[in-house]
């Protein structure tokens, strides 16, 4: 039986970065209208912010680790 392309580790690695950045831009933007629509304080909003901003860096650091995982998988340093 062989494996198709979307079942292997990297492939779910890089489903897993992508619902990452996605699900992280949906709450910030939720959160921030949330936080307009009730009147939060620009502290507690700039809090969130803070949050989205380190969900967005640990994608972009997840991304970098596939990136060097595939290039490693092909013989590359």
């Amino acid at each position: 039986m062989t494996r198709r392309s979307k079942d292997t580790p990297q492939a779910r690695a890089g489903q897993r970065v992508a619902l990452l950045i996605a699900g992280t831009g949906v709450l910030w933007v939720l959160i921030t209208l949330i936080g307009s629509e009730y009147g939060w304080s620009n502290r507690t909003r700039a809090l969130f912010d803070l949050a989205a901003l380190v969900g967005f860096g640990f994608a972009l650091w997840q991304t970098y680790r596939l990136w060097r995982m595939r290039r490693n998988d092909k013989g590359q340093d």
